[in-house]
């Protein structure tokens, strides 16, 4: 999705644009601004419903003054790091200090798997043959039983073997050259 199209949907109050990009594609920066911004755990879902109705003010006057002189994930790392530096001092401490070792473990666990699940969705969005896309995620990501695949695709099993094994050598290539371009 462009960043034309996502601003587009954001000022249209489109549902599937507004979780995608909120609780999807933003989910690996908002966690790390706040990480930054709040020394102490805040909720998730309650500091970006705050930035939400914030960019939302004045019939979304912020989205539409965006002016694509940066990527819409870049203006809006700016405007979030400023956001939430002002409302932090509105934001109730839990009068601990420090989270229990546990909680810490399952944050970090649950930052990692955000990141990952953000890196996969743009390598799916690098490759040209969305129909790959499409095997990887029902065989591998919802694990689905390659028989019943092969039934709703009307193919054989072994021809969806083949696809499979095509879709990760296209994936994998996808990644190892993401790797070259970003060092990740």
């Amino acid at each position: 999705m462009t960043d034309q199209e996502i601003i587009k949907g954001l000022i249209e109050r489109d549902r599937h644009v507004t979780e995608d990009f909120f609780f999807v594609k933003c989910k690996p920066l908002f966690y790390s601004i706040m990480n930054i911004v709040f020394d102490y755990e805040v909720e998730y879902d309650e500091l970006v419903n705050e930035l939400y109705l914030y960019l939302m003010e004045d019939d979304a006057i912020k989205l539409r003054n965006f002016e694509y002189r940066s990527s819409v994930y870049q203006w809006l790392k700016v405007l979030a790091v400023h956001f939430f530096i002002k409302i932090r001092a509105r934001m109730i401490d839990n009068d601990s200090d420090e989270p229990p070792y546990d909680k810490q473990r399952q944050i970090a666990a649950h930052e990692s798997d955000a990141i990952a699940e953000y890196d996969l969705e743009r390598l799916f969005e690098a490759m040209p043959n969305k129909r790959y896309v499409f095997v990887i995620r029902r065989l591998i990501l919802e694990d689905c039983e390659t028989e019943e695949l092969a039934r709703e695709m009307n193919i054989t099993t072994a021809n969806l073997y083949n696809i499979k094994r095509r879709s990760m050598a296209q994936l994998t290539r996808i990644a190892l050259n993401d790797i070259k371009k970003y060092g990740r």
